[in-house]
């Protein structure tokens, strides 16, 4: 499957974003990165909120809440050959829920989903394991999804976390 294939101008159906939210899951798993870096809209985020409810990442402390800038530093960081902190590399894996969509426009282009996830990231002796759900605000541009937001609500989000290498 192309990561992001083209669209017509109909309504898309559930079937569509659900299998959406696989790949994105797929491009991580597989260290995909810059494509699944594309399959973000031009100002899209990905956030990572440090508390319960916390209303946005500007104003609050996140865990994450990186722009297009910041992810391309990161994918870049973890490709490089120097980078210290994969001299030993990480590795994922995503077990995902069945995705819902919880808001849709079909006039607008715009749909959320909601994803419950286990995220296991080992590297070397080391694993480590985390379960939230994920929040995937997508939106229709030049006939392809983009991910405006992509929102990931640990659990645990407010304990002593070890560094995440990845992207849960």
């Amino acid at each position: 499957m192309n990561a992001a294939p083209a669209l017509g101008t109909a309504p898309i159906d559930a079937e569509t974003l659900e299998a959406f939210v696989y790949e994105e899951a797929r491009l991580i798993d597989e260290k995909r990165f810059d494509e699944w870096l594309d399959l973000f809209d031009e100002d899209g985020l990905y956030w990572m909120p440090l508390t319960r409810g916390q209303p946005d990442g500007i104003n609050h402390t996140s865990l994450f809440h990186e722009d297009a800038l910041l992810l391309r530093i990161r994918i870049e960081r973890l490709k490089n050959p120097h980078s210290f902190s994969q001299h030993r590399p990480s590795h994922c894996q995503h077990v995902l829920q069945r995705p819902r969509v919880e808001t849709r426009d079909d006039e607008a282009g715009m749909y959320v989903l909601r994803t419950p996830f286990i995220y296991v990231e080992a590297q070397a002796d080391d694993q480590l394991l985390l379960a939230g759900v994920s929040w995937l605000h997508l939106v229709r541009r030049g006939g392809r999804l983009r991910i405006r937001l992509k929102k990931v609500e640990l659990v645990n989000c407010d304990a002593a976390l070890p560094s995440i290498e990845l992207f849960p």
